[in-house]
């Protein structure tokens, strides 16, 4: 079975968005995280920001790009819920640790923290 017939097989919530437009979503989040986390990046590179500052924005990363093998490459539906609540609870941890130093990055982390937020709270149901 494919990983799309797969997920449509799941017992989801009846607010569950069309993989559509989960698909747009991420199409809006990704530039987001692209500019955001790069320069949070390329500061820590060059000694402007601590790497503790960077740390949650590393494992934010990592996390959310092993959600999808996770999810529906190895279809573990515990270990992607445990996968996007580090996402969800670094998006928090980087709000935090870069807001003394760039508030506009804290602040264009907003749209990524409502979509994980959702996202998780959906990933928790079908989970559940």
């Amino acid at each position: 079975m494919s990983w799309m017939e797969w997920y449509n097989s799941l017992e989801k919530p009846s607010w569950t968005p069309e993989p559509s437009t989960i698909g747009l979503i991420w199409q809006i989040l990704y530039p987001i995280i692209l500019v955001t986390f790069g320069f949070v990046f390329y500061q820590a590179i060059r000694g402007k920001l601590s790497w503790w500052v960077a740390l949650p924005f590393v494992i934010n990363l990592v996390a959310n790009l092993v959600f999808s093998p996770i999810q529906f490459g190895l279809r573990n539906l515990p270990l992607a819920a445990v996968d996007i609540v580090i996402v969800w609870a670094t998006i928090i941890w980087m709000v935090v640790a870069i807001w003394r130093h760039h508030k506009w990055v804290a602040i264009a982390q907003a749209p990524y923290f409502v979509w994980v937020s959702t996202a998780t709270v959906l990933q928790l149901s079908i989970t559940w």
